[in-house]
């Protein structure tokens, strides 16, 4: 167990509030600012009084084709370069000046990048006194008559306010304006602070309405500034000589340590309330607007600032002005402020002038300025970050956790975003064209704010006191003072009779001192002194006795007026009664009608949703009916291109049949020609041989001739192989030529020949020029060829087998690889036909010519002669029959 535990602080609950369902958008305004030069290149266009126009500049292309594109941005007001600080000041900041003084809190801070106006909104020039002078000058104009005295109210540590009495309020100031030293007195060098007289001008003051005149207030200041993400205190009192110098015994001193020492940062707080605050940050209360400004400028020379190449007085920090107005009711009487502290009502405005977001390519920084850039960036980053996550909770009703702790800026003002106050913001913008991407990002960030919904604050409690008791009491004054000057002479400024004066100058006696004895003027004087006091005396009790008459006639007539004034009382109390059930049952009416709304609130919600839900429905179902309409169209488009492709093909494919068809029929005319022409030419060689066997003395023919004469063109034994359509019938009969085979051209190609393929010891061979041959192919080997050609071997009907060459073309596709696309078969076939032969020569001829026959056909240099006849560059042996089937596939 930690030793520790028990002295661990639980956390405190929130508090709870009442709920809230009302809900305003952040208030985003914007400001252009003019032009430096007439001759610059305008970016920014402004449409109408909410709406304005980027344009893009030359150079910068923001589509995928490279077009430029116009874009518009609404906000809640559109201030022009013509604007008056003065209009600017009624439509953003008067509203929230406004809230402060009745007790609700608010935040304006001006949001742009560097060198787009944004001190100048907020702080302004002599003449042109920005939001933060005028509202200074509204506070104290609206409650300036109803200040209470100095430190009657005081801040405590805790971001709390306390009230003392009179005499401890007097006390501490007597004690604190001892402890004053005197300041310096300004050199002649130095440049005097500017005044709030000088910033605004007497017409332009302004007043809020319907100030709470039975209490006192009392507005108390400070001034921060977050420079690297670290908070500093601009109001802190600092050592003028923090370089202390150290004295050698001469007239010089010596600088022993020349190190500056920084300011302590201080620390975010929550106090009680669960509400932001910075301890330890002095706040000064302050009694004029004068007073308060001076004390801003004061900070304002300490603010970081620096000169880059696009602002000379660049702000390096964000600077946070904090106005806090602590009010609290008069007693009964109207004559002392009520001594509770549950009854004070503090609020507050924050004015905010954030510092600039830049790129550090176009502000040329090295070093610190580096530095300085990416932590303001950074910032800025994360109250975008902040926004966006707030609106997508708010829209898509998600819980994300908001990023407020990655810095302080969103951390310190955590709580408006939460519901404390109103939020307001200032975007101002450079319509220069260098500024182009900047601004883009801005309007970007500026048009997703306005998304982001705050909830409204509520109205403070009001005491039960009854209203008009301050003008009251002093009215009651008034008319006592006349009353007792009517009855009883003058009276002085605290209601007091001269009569009260009258006691206090009797006429003083004269000396009674006898020196002489016949002094005779002495006690005649004395006598006549004494005398006089008396009638004085006697003067001053009718005088007496007549005010007190008075006063006893007042007071009946007061007492008279009491009574008129209690039954006055009494019937409006009766009238308050039945004002009061009017109003039990106007409320109950309205509780019924806020709940029968909340009930069509969320009915609307569900039919919002439900739309919605259908809208989205719809769009992706016409989307997706566009998507299939838009498939039909194609898949329609390709079903006609492959019904053309089809009737192309299919027409083709019969014009080649049919000639297919005819070749066969001339081949088959051809080959019964030929086989015509042969038994021709056995008669005749029979016919022959009877004949020369008949004719006497003839000498036998040798068995075989040795050289047997070549006989002609006309007279050469056809070839087995099918050949080409034949000529017609009543010439000799030529063999055509055949097509050379496509693997004979000048291509590279892949020779596919399975290692389960048989050698069946043909004489003549397809040879294929190029050829790489593998038995089985891979992505390597396709990629370097052409072609293609698979050897496949399989058995025929008639019990041969045949063998079948697929070629194709070697394509490569989409995806870097290769494939390869069918585009004829061609079919060897091997006969024997010599067993036929032979025995149709043993059928036809006689046995004593049958070596003759045989030896005529058979022979050597007649086989030759006859596969010489074949056509050149078949690459089939005689054996082989060439079909010449071709099939077509689709890629």
């Amino acid at each position: 167990m930690n030793r520790h535990a028990k002295y661990k602080t639980p956390r405190r609950p929130p508090p709870k509030k009442a709920p809230n369902n009302q809900k305003d958008p952040v208030g985003v305004y914007l400001r252009v600012r003019p032009l430096s030069a007439e001759d610059e290149e305008c970016c920014i266009e402004v449409i109408s009084s909410s709406t304005i126009q980027l344009h893009t500049p030359e150079g910068f292309k923001v589509n995928r084709n490279g077009e430029y594109k116009e874009m518009q941005y609404s906000f809640k007001k559109v201030f022009g370069v013509s604007v008056s600080q003065m209009e600017l000041f009624e439509y953003v900041a008067k509203p929230l000046v406004d809230d402060l003084i009745h007790g609700k809190n608010g935040l304006l801070f001006t949001y742009g990048v560097t060198g787009s106006g944004k001190t100048f909104t907020m702080t302004g020039s002599p003449g042109q006194g920005g939001l933060l002078p005028r509202s200074l000058d509204m506070i104290f104009n609206s409650v300036g008559p109803f200040q209470a005295k100095k430190y009657v109210f005081k801040t405590d540590d805790k971001n709390g306010i306390e009230i003392q009495c009179e005499v401890d309020a007097l006390l501490e100031r007597q004690r604190r304006e001892n402890n004053l030293f005197v300041p310096k007195t300004p050199s002649s060098r130095q440049k005097a602070d500017p005044e709030i007289s000088d910033m605004l001008k007497p017409e332009e003051a302004c007043k809020a309405d319907c100030v709470d005149e039975d209490s006192s207030y009392s507005v108390f200041v400070s001034y921060i500034e977050i420079y690297n993400n670290y908070i500093y205190d601009l109001l802190e009192d600092t050592s003028e000589d923090a370089i202390k110098p150290k004295w050698n015994g001469g007239g010089t001193p010596v600088r022993q340590n020349t190190e500056f020492i920084p300011p302590q940062s201080k620390i975010l707080r929550e106090d009680q309330n669960h509400n932001m605050y910075v301890a330890g940050c002095m706040e000064v209360e302050v009694k004029s607007a004068e007073e308060a400004f001076q004390v801003f400028w004061k900070g304002q020379k300490k603010r970081k600032v620096a000169n880059t190449r696009l602002n000379t007085e660049s702000s390096r920090s964000h600077s946070v002005f904090i106005i806090k107005l602590a009010q609290a009711p008069l007693d009964a009487d109207g004559d002392n402020i009520l001594q509770d502290k549950n009854q004070v009502t503090v609020s507050q405005l924050c004015l905010v002038d954030l510092a600039g977001s830049e790129r550090t390519g176009r502000t040329g920084a090295e070093g610190t300025r580096i530095r300085e850039a990416g932590n303001i960036n950074q910032s800025l980053l994360n109250l975008r970050t902040c926004m966006e996550i707030l609106r997508e909770n708010q829209m898509c009703g998600t819980s994300k956790m908001v990023p407020y702790r990655d810095s302080k800026v969103t951390h310190l003002f955590k709580n408006y975003f939460d519901g404390e106050g109103k939020v307001r913001m200032v975007v101002c913008v450079n319509p220069k064209a260098d500024d182009y991407e900047e601004t883009l990002l801005v309007m970007r960030f500026a048009e997703m704010t306005q998304e982001v919904e705050v909830a409204r604050p509520v109205d403070r409690p009001i005491c039960g006191f009854t209203p008009g008791r301050r003008y009251r009491n002093q009215a009651f004054k008034v008319e006592l003072s006349r009353k007792l000057e009517e009855h009883g002479g003058p009276v002085d400024k605290d209601g007091t009779s001269v009569m009260s004066n009258m006691v206090l100058s009797l006429p003083p006696l004269p000396s009674s001192e006898l020196t002489d004895p016949n002094d005779d003027t002495t006690l005649p004087r004395l006598i006549e002194a004494l005398q006089n006091r008396q009638r004085f005396r006697q003067l001053i009790i009718k005088e007496y006795n007549k005010a007190a008459n008075t006063m006893k006639s007042m007071l009946q007539e007061l007492d008279s007026n009491l009574i008129s004034k209690d039954n006055l009382i009494h019937e409006q109390n009766g009238r308050l009664l039945e004002k009061d059930k009017v109003i039990h049952n106007n409320k109950g009416e309205i509780e019924r009608l806020e709940k029968k709304t909340k009930m069509q609130e969320h009915k609307i919600d569900i039919l919002q949703k439900t739309t919605k839900i259908y809208e989205d429905d719809k769009r992706s179902l016409q989307q997706e009916l566009e998507t299939r309409e838009h498939r039909l169209h194609r898949e329609l488009s390709e079903r006609r291109r492959m019904e053309q492709r089809m009737h192309g093909m299919v027409s083709d494919t019969q014009h080649k049949w049919e000639k297919e068809c005819e070749r066969r029929v001339n081949a088959m005319q051809l080959e019964m020609q030929n086989k015509l022409w042969v038994k021709d030419e056995k008669l005749k060689q029979l016919k022959a041989i009877v004949v020369e066997s008949k004719t006497p003395g003839h000498p036998d023919p040798p068995p075989r001739q040795t050289q047997p004469q070549r006989p002609s063109r006309e007279e050469r034994p056809p070839s087995k192989r099918s050949a080409s359509p034949s000529p017609l019938p009543t010439t000799t009969p030529v063999r055509p030529l055949h097509r050379r085979s496509r693997s004979a051209g000048g291509e590279k190609w892949v020779d596919h020949k399975p290692s389960s393929s048989l050698d069946l010891g043909t004489v003549l061979q397809p040879v294929i020029p190029n050829a790489i041959q593998v038995s089985t192919p891979n992505e390597k080997t396709l990629s370097k060829c052409d072609k293609y050609v698979l050897t496949h071997q399989e058995v025929a009907s008639d019990g041969e087998i045949q063998t079948k060459l697929i070629k194709g073309d070697v394509i490569k596709t989409r995806g870097g690889g290769q494939a390869v696309q069918f585009t004829d078969i061609e079919t060897l076939k091997q006969q024997l036909t010599t067993g036929s032969n032979r025995k149709r020569k043993s059928s036809e001829g006689t046995p004593a010519n049958k070596d003759q026959t045989d030896g005529a056909w058979t022979d050597v240099e007649t086989r030759c002669s006859m596969a010489l006849e074949m056509k050149a560059g078949s690459n089939m042996a005689p054996g082989y029959e060439h079909h010449g089937i071709t099939k077509r596939r689709k890629p």
